[in-house]
């Protein structure tokens, strides 16, 4: 019999665990071309869908896991959003594991294909992997209060009211928009530019690119641009005109601050994380295939 506890997501998400008796021992290399030893002990985690409910216990059923703790990876049911919220608990917990996600949501563009199978030690011993890094975001209020938190797929900041956001966008400590009227304005990782930014009309950024893409948001001024690819190691600062008049939220990934007055945005070398997908199946691949989607 499994365990079933009440940890690990903070929106409920049930983790399923027991004693992982029998692996293989495998050897993978990563993305970069580094060797790692296939994990041994594999935790389980399913959003609150029924479908990802149903088949977290058929794996139990089948396969031994262990608790979030224990765990060398962990397996995720469920879509997008729940393997950002996982990704987003580890990195609040300070836990931070390899997953492998299975996609029992909409999109999946972050998942593996979902097969009911008892094979999942030999899947992730196969599996390739991502080793990505996400934004780290600072925002300080218009009452001067400074908060701090992780972006895997972008940091936007958006109006709040029916006024038209004005924003000085730096690069690097040297202004280069000094006031970017519209609706907003994003910077994306090459994870999420086919999310959000994709939709702002943003470029889509290859997985190993080391780029970050700078996109407006319904701008009115300057209308034509279109926005820039910036290197990785960039940090970006946005200051809001106006506050007051103009207020602003800042968002990175789910999490809100509103009425902002500065924001300043850069890569976080030291929480890397690291996704694991099949072979023939992996992220690389499918961001480049977005972009010949007709």
């Amino acid at each position: 019999m499994a365990l079933v506890t009440k940890t690990g997501p903070a929106n409920g998400a049930l983790q399923i665990g027991t004693t992982l008796h029998s692996v293989s021992v495998m050897e993978e290399a990563d993305s970069t071309g580094s060797s790692h030893s296939a994990p041994k002990r594999l935790a389980l985690l399913h959003s609150q869908n029924e479908k990802a409910a149903e088949a977290a216990f058929k794996l139990a059923d089948c396969n031994d896991f262990v608790s979030l703790e224990d765990a060398e990876a962990v397996i995720t049911l469920g879509g997008d959003g729940f393997m950002l919220d996982t990704l987003h608990s580890m990195l609040d917990l300070e836990t931070v594991k390899p997953v492998f996600g299975l996609n029992l949501g909409t999109v999946g563009f972050l998942m593996n294909r979902h097969i009911q199978s008892c094979d999942l030690v030999e899947r992730v011993a196969k599996a390739r992997r991502f080793t990505v890094s996400p934004l780290r975001m600072e925002a300080i209020t218009q009452s001067g209060e400074r908060e701090t938190s992780c972006a895997i797929n972008e940091v936007s900041l958006l109006r709040e009211t029916r006024q038209t956001a004005k924003i000085e966008i730096s690069v690097n400590g040297r202004v280069r928009i000094s006031q970017l009227a519209g609706d907003g304005v994003l910077l994306s990782t090459p994870v999420g530019s086919t999310a959000y930014n994709l939709s702002a009309n943003g470029p889509i950024l290859p997985l190993d690119s080391r780029m970050l893409a700078l996109t407006p948001i319904s701008p009115f001024r300057p209308r034509r641009w279109p926005g820039a690819v910036l290197p990785d190691s960039s940090r970006v600062t946005f200051r809001v005109h106006e506050p007051a008049k103009r207020p602003v939220a800042v968002v990175a990934d789910q999490k809100e601050v509103r009425d902002v007055a500065e924001v300043h945005v850069e890569i976080a070398r030291d929480k890397e994380m690291t996704l694991l997908f099949d072979p023939g199946h992996a992220l690389d691949e499918r961001i480049v295939a977005e972009q010949f989607l007709t």
